[in-house]
């Protein structure tokens, strides 16, 4: 990429994120966008195709950080942790970036039927969470195992802990289940 199309990329990504936060996800608008990141609607649908795009790019940047993390981190999320440890945090800590981030992750799984599971993102984590059940019990299902722990994730789901009020015992209750379930 050249250097003012990265420019431009990094500029889009901030005045996006910041239109978001300040107005949600539903009223975000591609012109919005390239006026407040001063550049031209072109340039904003030529890089991320259309809004679902660059909502699914901003929540993708978010992502990529907690990616890092599981590669490279320190345990209990990055190696070294025994398996049902990295599971837990994990689950944790993917389920406070999605209640944070809830008006992108709503945005980016109902942009189609079945986006959630064609998104990159949500493909690695189900990859993951497969691998550390296969580590941590054998005998299991474990891409079954995975897709069940990652559900209470999704973002109807999320959604209506939220409105149970119930959005700060998730990680702690995701932890548990995980225990349950793989012990």
């Amino acid at each position: 990429m050249r250097a003012d199309a990265i420019r431009n990329h990094q500029k889009v990504l901030t005045a996006a994120d910041r239109l978001v936060r300040r107005h949600g996800a539903e009223a975000l608008t591609i012109a919005d966008v390239a006026a407040a990141s001063g550049v031209g609607n072109g340039t904003v649908i030529r890089r991320f195709g259309d809004k679902a795009g660059l909502l699914a790019s901003l929540l993708g940047e978010h992502e990529r950080r907690l990616q890092e993390e599981i590669i490279r981190g320190k345990p209990p999320l990055g190696p070294g942790a025994p398996p049902l440890e990295r599971i837990e945090e994990f689950l944790a800590r993917l389920a406070k970036l999605y209640l944070r981030e809830l008006d992108l992750v709503h945005a980016s799984e109902t942009a189609a039927p079945g986006a959630r599971y064609r998104v990159g993102a949500h493909a690695a984590w189900r990859q993951h969470v497969t691998m550390l059940v296969q580590q941590a019990r054998p005998g299991l299902d474990a891409p079954l195992v995975a897709h069940l722990l990652l559900a209470p994730l999704d973002a109807e789901a999320l959604a209506e802990t939220k409105r149970m009020r119930r959005a700060a015992a998730l990680p702690d209750a995701l932890r548990l289940l995980a225990r349950a379930v793989l012990r």
